[in-house]
């Protein structure tokens, strides 16, 4: 061996024996605290004590013992947890049961061996408190009974339908009256959305015909319904996915934690809202999956959304995962606006969150900067910087200036935070089988979304949207790339497939909500005509796409390829349209030298 290999082996050798930290990483085997696999008994102490094991030490590895493991609320971490758009409700406890608990840990790995996790009752998986290097790797996450009830349509016919309940839906026949219970809780309210198993077609339903019929219980979970379905819209073969509508819980939860990794995750059934990164700094989801477990039969994996971001920093990145069966988005990041209530003599400023499902978490921080806005416009008024923020109530947060309030600044305007804004690159991953939206994007730093698959999802693929009035989900953006995608079939509930839709209800002259945003060298599989619609934007290239027909649905009435409204820096040029129609440009509130474009067809109102 020459002096070169002695060096590099000398090197491997240390880095094997003393770790990346330069220590030997510890191993924390949950086994040594009673948790046995494919036992069925309660691991939830045995798992909180391997994680209480990891306080005051660093670079620890906590490994699962492989095959099931089953967790319940009794001896689980409970913590009081106010989460972003979930928390709904003033008179309901937010006390969450905590599967895997991190509270101020640091350099930890849980290494999940392959472990199927299984939830009972409402729980939340695992969630993270002012962590950081953090790795959850090879693990899945899946309830005993799901919160979203399944059942699929076997016979229709005018005056009687029959359905079949899944063997993970436990169900009851009282007086005639059907209804879905589970470990803890009963439904109170039959939210529906159906899935047409034979194009992967998820739409809004209803189960009030169900419930306004006679139930009678047959043979092998199959339940007979006689009543008025003359109007009813059902066909052999659909899937109904039944749950009620109040977010009490979520996947996951990321929280003032940073540098944190998710790798081969599996999230087969999420509670409430999915995995919910809410401020926290650099998050990497890598072949994450949230999808019913194949063995299961069951076709919904998510509540409401699979990835949630609400303001966080850093860089979010999204890298080979896929999201099939969710009630709500796969993906949305985005900031929250605050509302002036008042502004005192002493110079405090006092905000309020405004949507029923956000509030009771600290919004801004001493330091941050921040965007005072017109939530009419949108549009900027003034800039800051906090000397000190602190949370006075649940919906309420007290702000104090580094320096003066300004004269423009009013009650009523809205305030971004401007630290607590990511980049975000979205790459290599598949989203389908949802009735909404693909991904939901606000940010103003740099996002990237490449090589990805959008399958027929319901409504936009991707929204670009910015608002002070609804959800109050902030803000701009001013880098946005969309390139190199696939999107298949795409919008056949509403709207069009990419949609730049901000919620200024007053335009101002010269002002633009959204800037740069660029789509190219994409492929759009079609069966309507409507591809894109912007609003308020400047610099919006739609260019070197190719455009595919699809058969899927019939055509609608809407005739425009691209709907545009104050826009300014248009280009549409060099795409591909292999139809046999042509495409067609119609804008409103800008004349023709706003864009430029190779379509002939071009109608300004």
């Amino acid at each position: 061996m020459n002096l070169s290999q002695t060096k590099i082996f000398l090197f491997l050798f240390c880095l094997i024996t003393f770790g990346v930290f330069g220590q030997v990483a510890d191993t924390i085997k949950v086994t040594q605290f009673g948790v046995k696999s494919n036992s069925y008994k309660n691991a939830s102490k045995g798992v909180k004590q391997a994680l209480e094991k990891c306080k005051g030490k660093q670079n620890i590895v906590i490994q699962l013992p492989g095959g099931r493991i089953d967790l319940w609320p009794e001896d689980a971490v409970k913590k009081e947890i106010f989460i972003s758009n979930t928390t709904e409700s003033d008179t309901l406890s937010k006390v969450k049961n905590i599967g895997f608990y991190f509270d101020h840990l640091k350099n930890v790995t849980l290494d999940g061996n392959n472990t199927l996790v299984v939830l009972h009752g409402k729980m939340v998986s695992f969630a993270l408190f002012n962590c950081e290097n953090i790795k959850i790797k090879n693990i899945r996450f899946d309830y005993e009974r799901p919160t979203m009830s399944e059942v699929t349509i076997t016979s229709v016919s005018p005056t009687a339908i029959r359905m079949k309940i899944h063997p993970d839906s436990r169900y009851f026949i009282e007086k005639g009256k059907i209804g879905f219970y589970g470990e803890g809780w009963k439904s109170n309210s039959f939210h529906t959305i159906s899935l047409d198993k034979e194009k992967n077609l998820m739409r809004y339903s209803s189960f009030g015909p169900f419930l306004n019929s006679k139930a009678t219980q047959e043979e092998n979970r199959t339940v007979l319904f006689e009543g008025n379905f003359a109007k009813a819209n059902y066909k052999v073969g659909d899937v109904l996915s039944i749950r009620d509508t109040y977010r009490d819980n979520c996947g996951g939860f990321i929280t003032l934690s940073k540098d944190i990794v998710l790798s081969d995750v599996k999230m087969h059934f999420m509670h409430g809202l999915g995995i919910v990164s809410q401020f926290a700094e650099n998050i990497t989801l890598s072949k994450v999956v949230v999808a019913p477990r194949e063995d299961s039969g069951r076709v919904i994996a998510s509540f409401a959304d699979c990835f949630h971001f609400s303001g966080c920093k850093g860089k979010i990145l999204v890298d080979g995962c896929s999201t099939s069966g969710a009630h709500d988005d796969p993906m949305n990041v985005h900031g929250t606006h605050l509302k002036i209530t008042e502004i005192t003599a002493d110079k405090k400023i006092k905000v309020q969150f405004m949507h029923h499902q956000t509030y009771g978490f600290e919004a801004f921080f001493a330091g941050d900067s921040i965007s005072f806005v017109s939530p009419q416009t949108l549009k900027p008024i003034v800039l800051g910087k906090l000397k000190s923020a602190k949370l006075i109530s649940k919906k309420e947060m007290e702000l104090v200036l580094d320096g003066e309030v300004s004269d423009k600044v009013s009650v009523g305007n809205v305030i971004e935070n401007l630290t607590w804004t990511p980049e975000v690159t979205v790459r290599n991953s598949r989203f389908e089988r949802t009735n909404t939206r693909g991904l939901l994007l606000t940010t103003r730093r740099k996002v990237l979304i490449e090589n990805n698959v959008f399958y027929r999802t319901g409504m936009h693929a991707i929204l670009i949207a910015n608002d002070a009035s609804s959800w109050f989900e902030s803000g701009a953006v001013n880098d946005v790339t969309i390139r190199n995608n696939t999107f298949e079939e795409c919008a056949y509930n509403s709207g069009t497939i990419i949609n730049i839709a901000p919620e200024n209800h007053e335009l101002v002259e010269g002002y633009y909500v959204h800037r740069n945003i660029r789509i190219e060298n994409n492929t759009f599989k079609i069966f309507d005509k409507p591809i894109l619609s912007a609003r308020s934007t400047d610099g919006l290239f739609f260019n070197n796409n190719t455009i595919n027909p699809s058969d899927l649905l019939t055509s609608g009435s809407n005739e425009n390829s691209f709907a545009l409204t104050a826009c300014k820096n248009v280009v549409i040029k060099k795409n591909r349209f292999n139809t046999t129609w042509k495409p067609k440009i119609i804008t409103f509130k800008m004349t023709n030298k706003q864009i430029k474009t190779d379509i002939k067809d071009l109608n300004t109102k």
